[in-house]
């Protein structure tokens, strides 16, 4: 009973918008059962919304993806000017780039798991009967959910320790470091409705005796 009832409390503390209750809420272990809930309820609601709007559902990481790095390249290259052009230095030009380097690559690891770009000895999983193939898939998806829940539960802990203790961005005035952090958590439930994404396709292929790996490609469409 004290677990679910620290479940709820979490509830509570996120209701509230509170970062000190949320950082003091997500200390139990029942941040891990809240987590594992959210993590799957909110990848549930993605994978609707990509369904519903299937233009996110082709550009959303993607666009993150590149005006991240965009924004990246540009505060490097007037950093470059603004040092050895005008003598000066932003504080933030070296404090900036890591951040969204952060969200570049969290946002990349969601649409890529859609991919199957990451490590899936395809060519291994060829030569296996297809009720071989469907167990590695299925591994495969229990394994990135377990992957996404341990990233949503960390990272939302530190995003609100961050928060609670009001750090900024080094080099800036009222930037918070917590606008940042709380990307990957986000990118996170965005892999889980990518998961559950390739685990309906894998489904589907199964029962109708569709291939059931492919070639993936980097940088590939869907």
């Amino acid at each position: 009973m004290a677990l679910w009832s620290d479940v709820g409390t979490i509830f509570s503390a996120f209701a509230s918008l509170d970062s000190y209750e949320i950082r003091n809420s997500l200390k139990p272990d029942a941040a891990w059962v809240f987590g594992t809930m959210a993590t799957a309820v909110l990848g549930l609601v993605m994978m609707w919304i990509y369904k519903a709007v299937p233009w996110l559902d082709r550009h959303l990481e993607r666009s993150i993806m590149v005006y991240s790095y965009l924004a990246i390249a540009f505060i490097i290259f007037w950093g470059v000017i603004d040092r050895f052009v005008f003598s000066n230095q932003q504080p933030w030009s070296t404090t900036i780039p890591p951040l969204l380097f952060m969200i570049m690559a969290w946002f990349g690891a969601a649409f890529n798991v859609r991919l199957r770009t990451h490590l899936s000895f395809a060519e291994f999983r060829t030569a296996m009967p297809r009720t071989g193939q469907l167990a590695c898939l299925t591994l495969d998806a229990v394994l990135w959910f377990i992957f996404a829940v341990i990233v949503v539960v960390t990272t939302t802990r530190a995003a609100a320790l961050s928060a609670s203790n009001f750090q900024i961005v080094l080099g800036t005035d009222n930037t918070m470091q917590w606008w940042f952090l709380i990307t990957v958590p986000f990118s996170a439930i965005l892999m889980t409705a990518r998961v559950f994404e390739n685990f309906a396709d894998d489904i589907r292929n199964y029962r109708d005796g569709n291939p059931m790996i492919k070639q993936a490609v980097i940088g590939g469409d869907l």
